[in-house]
C-alpha cells in the first residue's frame, strides 16, 4: 500500500521548481560534498540544502529518517511502489545529499528498473560510481557534477552538469525559477546541463 511504502521511506520531496517529485536526504552526510563544503568556490561551499527551508527541524527530521531507511530490506520495494504511483513520469534522486556507498547505488538501480516508465535523474559528486556504470538502467540518467564554479564539464563521463557565473543552459531563472516543459536534466541526449551560480 502506499501509505505503509511511505511510512517506510520517510516520504518523498516535492520541490517547487521540478515538475515531480523527489528525494532527500541530509546534505550533512554527503560524502564527497562534506569535504568539498570546506574549499573555496566548490560548489557545495554554499550548499543551498544547508540553508533556508532546508534547515527546518521537521524537514532535517524527515531526511534522517530517509537516510536511515535505505538499508530497510523492503526499501527497494517501497520506493518503487511510491514513484510508480506519481505524476508526471520524471524522478529526481536527492534534491538534497549524495549516494552514500555502493549497496545504496544498487538499491537505486534496483528501483529505476522497477520503475520502468519512469525517466529518473541522479546527480552526484561521487567520482566512483563511473566504475558502476555499466551496471546503470536506461531509465537512468547520472550526471557527474563538477566541484569548481566555473570548472568545464568532465570528459569522462557521458552527462555532466556545471556551475557557472558567466552563462547558463538551465532556463529555469527566466521561467520564475521552475523547470516547466524543460526536461534536459532527464535526456541522456544532454550532455551537459550549465547551471547559473546562485
Amino acid at each position: 500500500m502506499k501509505s505503509e511504502a511511505w511510512a517506510l521511506v520517510g516520504g518523498l520531496s516535492k520541490p517547487s521548481k521540478m515538475p515531480g517529485w523527489a528525494i532527500g536526504i541530509p546534505a550533512k552526510e554527503c560524502k564527497t560534498g562534506s569535504k568539498l563544503r570546506l574549499i573555496p568556490n566548490s560548489v557545495c561551499s554554499e550548499c543551498y540544502a544547508l540553508k533556508n527551508c532546508y534547515m527546518f527541524k521537521v524537514v532535517q527530521e524527515a531526511q534522517y529518517k530517509r537516510l536511515k531507511a535505505i538499508a530497510h530490506p523492503q526499501w527497494v520495494e517501497a520506493m518503487a511502489t511510491l514513484i510508480n504511483s506519481k505524476k508526471p513520469d520524471v524522478f529526481r534522486w536527492h534534491d538534497s545529499g549524495d549516494v552514500q556507498d555502493e549497496a545504496h547505488l544498487k538499491k537505486i538501480y534496483e528501483v529505476c528498473k522497477l520503475s520502468p516508465s519512469v525517466r529518473h535523474w541522479m546527480p552526484t559528486r561521487e567520482a566512483w560510481i563511473k566504475d558502476h556504470m555499466q551496471d546503470a538502467p536506461k531509465n537512468l540518467v547520472v550526471r557527474f557534477s563538477s566541484p569548481m564554479v566555473d570548472q568545464g564539464p568532465v570528459k569522462s563521463w557521458a552527462n555532466t552538469s556545471t556551475v557557472s557565473t558567466k552563462s547558463r543552459t538551465c532556463p529555469a531563472p527566466d521561467n520564475n525559477n521552475e523547470c516547466g516543459s524543460c526536461r534536459a536534466c532527464w535526456d541522456p541526449l544532454v550532455k551537459n546541463i550549465e547551471y547559473g551560480k546562485h
